[in-house]
């Protein structure tokens, strides 16, 4: 099998729980650089949570935040935008709010919420390395929001948010969970299925040629798109049955060890 380039997910993939890029994972996007092979890094984090990832992975081509919704360079200058329309973001917004979940919303290069004392929101601020804005209702960031999220500390729970977020909202928009806490709602085009197409046709690469690699809900749609996938050690397990292979965990350098087992050294 000819691989042209890899796509990856971030969080729970390309950097440790602490959120480090390790040195094995710096020098093995580098070997696939010395190769020839494309890699891009495509992410629920808004444009500003992934300029981390820049300077030590060395990207030069295109990056995906929001699951696709926002394609930009390397500098954040955007190449593609989904936002999502006004009314579904309302709507969306209402929903969750409805079932009692803290709501973030993502909108332009900012980050809204209502509660900024809740339960995920240090955690989230040490992910994206910015602090979000409190405000009293969504109004203004619901016109162009990227992404919305619930957020609930209760993952079953959430799950079933999903499915009836899903049936509420139809084709007006995709909803996943980027992870067990959060539910991301997002433009129809901004899931990561669609996310690695556009990636892939902005490298050059064609389908057939792309390997992915992630750990969550929201990665089974770019499972489902690629010739070669694999899944993280820390994936559940209903995420890695939709993978061709799993490798180890994002603590085990497990990224660095599913580049040589299954690209270079296949």
């Amino acid at each position: 099998m000819k691989i042209s380039a890899l796509i990856s997910d971030v969080d729970g993939t390309l950097v440790t729980h602490d959120k480090v890029v390790t040195p094995r994972t710096r020098e093995a996007v580098a070997a696939l650089q010395a190769r020839g092979i494309g890699f891009a890094a495509i992410s629920g984090r808004p444009p500003r949570g992934m300029l981390m990832l820049v300077e030590p992975l060395a990207l030069t081509g295109p990056i995906a935040s929001f699951n696709g919704g926002l394609i930009t360079r390397p500098d954040l200058t955007p190449i593609e935008e989904h936002a999502l329309a006004p009314e579904t973001a309302r709507q969306a917004n209402a929903l969750l709010r409805g079932w009692g979940l803290d709501v973030w919303v993502f909108a332009g290069q900012e980050w809204f919420l209502t509660a900024p004392d809740g339960s995920r929101v240090a955690g989230e601020i040490k992910t994206v390395l910015y602090q979000p804005l409190a405000v009293t209702d969504f109004d203004g960031a619901l016109e162009n929001a990227f992404k919305i999220v619930g957020v609930s500390d209760d993952p079953e729970f959430l799950a079933r948010c999903e499915t009836e977020v899903r049936a509420a909202l139809g084709d007006a928009a995709s909803a996943s969970r980027s992870q067990a806490f959060y539910l991301d709602i997002t433009h129809p085009a901004a899931n990561k299925g669609h996310g690695v197409q556009r990636l892939a046709a902005l490298m050059g690469v064609p389908m057939s040629e792309i390997a992915v690699i992630g750990d969550s809900y929201n990665d089974i749609d770019m499972f489902a798109q690629s010739s070669l996938s694999i899944a993280m050690g820390n994936a559940p397990a209903d995420v890695k049955r939709h993978a061709h292979f799993a490798t180890s965990s994002n603590d085990e350098d497990g990224f660095a060890q599913a580049i040589h087992d299954y690209i270079l050294d296949a």
